[in-house]
């Protein structure tokens, strides 16, 4: 059933039938209504249902599905929605949504069963019985989605999102079921407080929808967006729509010519092709004023036409045939028939300067392109095993799917690993070719890493360079379409906690990740018993936890061992202070309260916490930030940063101040060590005069006052006199830092040193 988003949002279903009243209408339908209830037209319905499915369903199949109705009417009696409808209005309406796809009868089976074991408690082995393993599974796999609610707990609602995924990745027909639901629910959402509406759109916008568009279900990921914009901002969506709606009459001749003269062109061309009128959303509408600051009337100005063309040549044919009638605008040429998006879409997509200097922008495509566009893979859902059999689309797909797969394998927990798909969910993509001319499609803003990544993990794991159209870049360089992109590696090669500042797909994030976890165990494990004692020190309790307490306290934080919990502080995965409240939370309601460290009170005025040593050398847990590069004799501080451990900042720091504003409870004291054995890196800037020999003499200064330089750039000011000379260079603390400083700076052609900490100081006192 196709509403508008307005029809939509007012949409009801019909009266409940009971399975007694249902009458034969027609050899091979399987229930109609009573003459006596009749069904409301434009709602979902049993004789709706019926009529679509009856199109291509076998009688043998269309009887199964009969039995899987009269048992989910049976199981949802007296069951009604918030709205005051029968509940078994909204297992049908699902069921027709499915049944536009031209899902097989166990798809429809389990839409119609979708509710019955979150609701009504039925069991598997029930279902298994009455319909079958493979129906079963996929209510199973449904019902474990319908507890969804996360009106406090992210974490659940990350492990409810990360159940749908895996068990899309199993089956797709789950997603298809479930994206049906959500369609549904969206449509009649109306009933709701406004509260659970904003909740549930917001879910929608945030998941729902970017996975519509992962698959291609271009009229699904339209209406969600609507209805989702409709519920998050109702003033602005009825604003815009009743500006839409006064400004068609004002364009109405505008289009009308520019169809009149595309149809002749095409014609006069021998071409025999559908002309169509596209009608933005109003959520398209909205972003687009928001995204580019433009005016209602300026988004309004760009007028859209699909041509729907015979075959594969005649695409190419229409174009040349429209650019002959309008100018096309340069730059606004894309060619997605030869290469596809990520989710199959192909079209050609043109801008012309139409009549009244007006830009037209034109979809050309053949019929099973525009197919697979408005349905994406549901036009030939995909579920089989013989991967042969696949169309390019299918094998996109199941790639996709398998990645999924892949990401939970190294994924700590549910909201990490969300937090990886959800990054490869976004829409625009990169198409970049290896070497042997294979093309690979990234995510926006994907950098070379995440391109080493998308090969494979251990080539990503190993890379130590790369070559962008042969010439040597960085490893966080972005990509762009059309790039050649070569990668080095090297056996001896290890991820770096670096890494994960600058990759962009999930795939990436989750193997730097899982690679950071599992080395140097011990140093995570140390420092995060260290954290936790002083979090506990800070609640006046002893670090010795009673048993009773880590039992529980393992099972509610889903650790397997007091060491990884202690692994997980130690890299930022959780927070000691957080833990330590949990542990004398549950020693409260236990029974057993902690024993006071100091007073043996547990109520008394929290001590502070003594801050952590810091020697330099303390391995993957502890790091130095790039961003200012402290030295010993400089005030640091600590962030506690996700996966990456302890990240030591200057406390002059410009990236550390506006981060511990956001996030101040991530933030620990920390201080030098003593008996700093080892020498630290340190930027400096050398402001001289373009004389011959100067550059030696600088450096010369630099050995002379026992520091190593292990990097040097120059930047020439416009007036090419003066010129910029930056060091990085190892020194044992800032007075050795001064001392060098100072050395430098009373060199001839020396006009100024200053040392840089990701912006301009004064001096390195």
């Amino acid at each position: 059933m196709n509403l508008t988003p307005a029809d939509s949002l007012i949409s009801a279903l019909t009266s409940r039938i009971a399975p007694e009243r249902l009458t034969p209408k027609t050899p091979g339908a399987f229930f109609s209504p009573d003459p006596g209830n009749p069904v409301t037209p434009g709602v979902a319905s049993v004789s709706q249902l019926n009529a679509k499915l009856s199109e291509y369903l076998s009688p043998s199949d269309l009887k199964k599905v009969k039995e899987a109705y009269r048992f989910s009417d049976e199981m949802h009696l007296g069951q009604m929605r918030v709205s005051g409808e029968p509940y078994i209005s909204h297992p049908i309406a699902v069921a027709e949504i499915c049944a536009d796809w031209k899902l097989d009868a166990q798809a429809i089976m389990a839409a119609l069963l979708h509710d019955v074991m979150e609701d009504q408690d039925v069991k598997k082995e029930e279902l298994i019985e009455r319909f079958g393993a493979p129906v079963a599974a996929l209510v199973d796999g449904l019902s474990k989605l319908e507890k969804i609610e996360f009106q406090s707990q992210i974490e659940a609602q990350a492990e409810n999102f990360r159940k749908m995924l895996l068990a899309m990745a199993r089956d797709v027909r789950v997603i298809l079921i479930k994206l049906a639901d959500r369609l549904h629910n969206m449509r009649t959402l109306g009933s709701m407080k406004p509260e659970k509406k904003r909740r549930i759109a917001g879910e929608t916008m945030e998941v729902y929808v970017p996975i519509a568009h992962r698959l291609g279900l271009n009229n699904i990921y339209r209406e969600l967006q609507d209805l989702s914009f409709s519920h998050l901002h109702p003033l602005r969506y009825r604003t815009l729509a009743k500006a839409v709606k006064a400004a068609r009459g004002n364009r109405r001749e505008v289009v009308s010519k520019i169809m009149e003269s595309v149809k002749n062109t095409l014609l006069s061309a021998d071409m025999q092709a559908q002309v169509y009128g596209r009608e933005k959303t109003l959520y398209g509408i909205y972003r687009k004023m928001r995204s580019k600051r433009l005016s209602f009337s300026q988004v309004l100005d760009v007028y859209g036409f699909r041509i729907v063309v015979d075959n594969f040549a005649h695409c190419y044919v229409a174009l040349g045939t429209l650019h002959a009638l309008y100018k096309p605008m340069p730059g606004k040429f894309k060619d997605y028939i030869a290469i596809p998006k990520l989710n199959g879409y192909q079209s050609l997509h043109t801008t012309l300067i139409g009549p009244y200097g007006t830009p037209v922008e034109f979809q050309i495509r053949t019929q099973e392109m525009h197919r697979v566009a408005e349905s994406g893979v549901a036009a030939h859902w995909l579920y089989k095993d013989d991967e042969n059999s696949l169309t390019d689309l299918q094998q996109r797909t199941h790639a996709w799917l398998q990645s999924l797969l892949d990401i939970q394998k190294q994924t700590g927990d549910s909201a990490e690993f969300l937090e990886h798909v959800k990054v490869d969910l976004f829409p625009d993509s990169v198409y970049v070719f290896t070497p042997k001319s294979k093309i690979i499609a990234l995510p926006r803003g994907a950098t070379a890493l995440d391109f080493a990544y998308s090969i494979h993990t251990d080539i990503g794991d190993q890379t130590v360079a790369t070559r962008i159209n042969h010439e040597h870049a960085p490893l966080r360089t972005e990509l762009r379409n059309g790039d050649i992109v070569e990668i080095i590696t090297s056996a001896s090669s290890r991820p770096s906690p670096t890494w994960l500042t600058f990759v962009r797909t999930g795939k990436a994030r989750s193997a730097i990740r899982h690679h950071l976890r599992t080395i140097n165990l011990s140093e995570s494990v140390e420092l995060g018993a260290l954290l936790l004692g002083q979090a506990l020190a800070a609640l006046n309790l002893d670090s010795t936890i009673p048993a009773p307490a880590v039992e529980r306290l393992l099972n509610e934080s889903s650790a397997r061992s007091l060491d990884e919990l202690h692994a997980d502080i130690g890299i930022g995965k959780r927070m000691a202070a957080l833990v330590a409240r949990h542990i004398m939370g549950l020693n409260d309601t236990m029974g057993q309260p902690l024993q006071a460290r100091i007073t043996g009170k547990a109520n008394d005025v929290p001590t502070k916490l003594d801050p952590v040593i810091i020697y330099g050398s303390d391995g993957v847990a502890v790091q130095l930030a790039q961003c200012c590069l402290p030295i010993p004799g400089d005030k640091i501080t600590g962030q506690l940063k996700r996966d990456q451990g302890l990240v030591v900042h200057s406390q002059e720091c410009d990236v550390a101040r506006r981060s511990r504003d956001k996030e101040p409870e991530r933030w620990i004291d920390v201080v030098w060590g003593d008996d700093l054995n080892r020498r630290f890196d340190c930027r400096v800037v050398v402001l001289i005069t373009n004389e011959r020999g100067v550059l030696a003499r600088v450096a010369a200064e630099i050995g002379e006052s026992d520091a190593n330089i292990t990097f040097v750039g120059m930047d020439e000011d416009h007036d090419s006199i003066m010129t910029q000379l930056r060091f990085t260079v190892q020194v044992e603390d800032r007075v050795h830092l001064a001392r060098m400083m100072r050395n430098v700076r009373s060199t001839p052609g020396v006009t100024r040193i200053l040392r840089e900490r990701g912006q301009w100081s004064n001096s390195a006192n």
